[in-house]
């Protein structure tokens, strides 16, 4: 009998410990830039516009700044592009200018609670890492602050096994702008027209935001340009504390280790919002715990009873200014801008709280016009502001959609799927923490909470558009009976003018104005041309203005009975 093969362990050990080293989040996302967006050369381009727009549109309102973003895209190659996107933001202090663009996961905002579009620091770092990794070409940027001081320009690189900057080109520059960055890199991506591209994603970036101006110039040299529709800043989201339904027992035990304050009672006020001092002590007791205990003493016990004392604690839900909801009113100048339609409508939903983070729910509808009547209803979904263009199907704003019931409120809609009719329907979620799917930031997750307040939303739009769609129905059904009246007007006149001896001509325009199609039509919002063949029924007699002019009529008109009659009767 052969002896078992023996493995010398302690050498595969040896060999295998040799092998383990640490990666940098930027070497870890260079492997697996889909996670970030990068999956094709088509979202690629798209993705890079997007960061580098979101960054700008976020500067600028955080410098209080109306916003003005120049975008350009020009094709190098076939498979080459250049993408540069300038802006009048307030700029970036020099030092910070590699740190923000050539190193991953820095940035000012992740640990901030209020509302921005970039939260991760991810963003143009991983766009400049594709970039780079496609084409091997530094990227390109431009920064001033101020009119006295000087531009800065930088080449950067990134080092992908520490996860810094490298500076290939450092100088000052002379530059037009008085403040502003301007950032331009050459990746390789592909260009195209659609629903998921980048044209597509800047036209629903002027609408969302409608108080920027946006100037694109197409790969085809196209240039268009969206001016804004309002003069006026969103208001400024302030930042706040964590609420405590919101937290973990793992980040409930550093904040603990963490903290300064001197006893649990202070530590609760200090470091979360909506905690005042009786409140503290009602959560010490739900606890079991004394409020004067020193924080840095409790251990995992203690920290499980004290995240039972909050859930089993009646607090005030977190405050809602560190968002910035867009508004009614500009939702409307947003759609009307850029969609050409006959109805608008909108709302802004009261704000609620998932897991202790504040959000607030916008939703409009653009309904008639120049949009298709036999193809699903466009849904534009946009988080803090931002298009999402991609994972419609896996997107918890959808399934809202889907789950509302359309046929009520004057749209098509068969079992469980998309509404169908002439309509745009944008909804927008603006909070301190969205909760993407995914790092690419692609799709909302189905929180209740959250699928909640989009169907309140969705059918307060829905019923004011339902008070529409009906009154264009019976204005439709008015106007059919006043057509099928005004062709036998000539008729009635003929006869009433027999029989009374009153002219034909102002039997007619009486009868005429009796009719009120002006009305009608102002309340179709289209002009009579327009007004459908098949509501019209052709003429059946033609009386000329002269009342003394008679016209050729058939055998049986009214006149010649009426004269037959009256010949049987002499």
């Amino acid at each position: 009998m052969m002896e078992p093969k023996k493995v010398d362990t302690e050498i595969t050990a040896e060999a295998l410990a040799l092998r383990q080293r640490s990666i940098s989040i930027a070497e870890f996302f260079e492997k697996n830039r889909h996670l970030l967006g990068f999956d094709n050369k088509r979202k690629a381009l798209l993705t890079a516009v997007k960061e580098a727009v979101d960054n700008s549109l976020d500067a600028c309102e955080e410098g209080r700044i109306l916003p003005e973003i120049t975008i350009s895209l020009t094709e190098l190659s076939e498979e080459r592009f250049q993408l540069v996107v300038e802006d009048n933001g307030p700029g970036i202090v020099k030092q910070q200018i590699p740190q923000v663009f050539a190193r991953l996961l820095y940035g000012s905002k992740f640990h901030k609670l209020s509302q921005s579009r970039g939260q991760q620091g991810l963003g143009i770092s991983a766009a400049i890492l594709y970039a780079q990794l496609t084409t091997g070409k530094p990227a390109l940027i431009v920064s001033r602050i101020s009119p006295k001081k000087p531009a800065h320009y930088y080449e950067l690189r990134i080092d992908v096994q520490k996860n810094l900057p490298e500076i290939v080109k450092e100088q000052e520059v002379a530059w037009r702008k008085d403040h502003g960055t301007k950032i331009e890199m050459e990746l390789e991506a592909s260009y195209l027209k659609g629903l998921q591209s980048v044209d597509e994603y800047i036209k629903q970036t002027a609408i969302i935001n409608p108080h920027a101006t946006i100037i694109y110039t197409t790969p085809k040299a196209e240039n268009i340009i969206y001016s804004r529709a309002t003069e006026k800043l969103p208001p400024l989201p302030k930042e706040i504390k964590p609420h405590p339904y919101g937290v973990e027992i793992g980040l409930l035990m550093r904040m603990l280790s963490a903290t300064t304050s001197r006893t649990l009672q202070s530590f609760l006020m200090n470091e979360f919002s909506r905690v005042g001092a009786e409140t503290a002590k009602e959560i010490c007791s739900n606890a079991a715990l004394l409020p004067s205990q020193k924080p840095t003493e409790l251990n995992r016990e203690h920290a499980e009873k004290l995240i039972e004392g909050i859930k089993n604690t009646k607090i005030i839900s977190p405050p809602t200014d560190c968002i910035s909801p867009i508004g009614e009113d500009l939702i409307e100048k947003g759609l009307k801008k850029e969609i050409a339609a006959e109805f608008y409508c909108s709302t802004t939903r009261p704000p609620s709280v998932y897991r202790g983070n504040p959000f607030q729910i916008e939703c409009g509808i653009a309904y008639g016009g120049e949009l298709p009547q036999d193809q699903q209803a466009t849904v534009l979904r946009f988080a803090n502001k931002v298009p999402l263009l991609y994972q419609q199907g896996a997107c918890g704003m959808t399934e809202a959609v889907v789950e509302t019931n359309w046929k009520s409120y004057g749209l098509q809609q068969s079992g469980n799927s998309m509404p169908a009719g002439p309509a745009v329907i944008l909804i927008d979620m603006a909070s301190v923490w969205v909760p993407f799917t995914s790092e690419a930031k692609e799709a909302v997750a189905h929180y209740p909470e959250i699928m909640k307040e989009v169907k309140l939303a969705l059918q307060e739009c829905g019923r004011k558009l339902s008070i529409y769609v009906n009154k264009k129905h019976h204005a439709q059904r008015q106007l059919e009976r006043a057509n099928i009246f005004e062709a036998y007007i000539p008729e009635i006149a003929e006869s009433l003018s027999d029989l009374t001896g009153t002219s034909r001509t102002v039997l007619r325009e009486k009868l005429n104005s009796t009719l009120k199609k002006e009305e009608i039509q102002a309340q179709l919002d289209v002009r009579i041309p327009e007004v459908e063949e098949d509501m019209r029924l052709p003429p059946k007699t033609a009386i000329a203005d002269d009342e003394d002019e008679e016209t050729e009529r058939g055998s049986k008109s009214p006149k010649k009975n009426r004269e037959e009659q009256k010949k049987l009767k002499g």
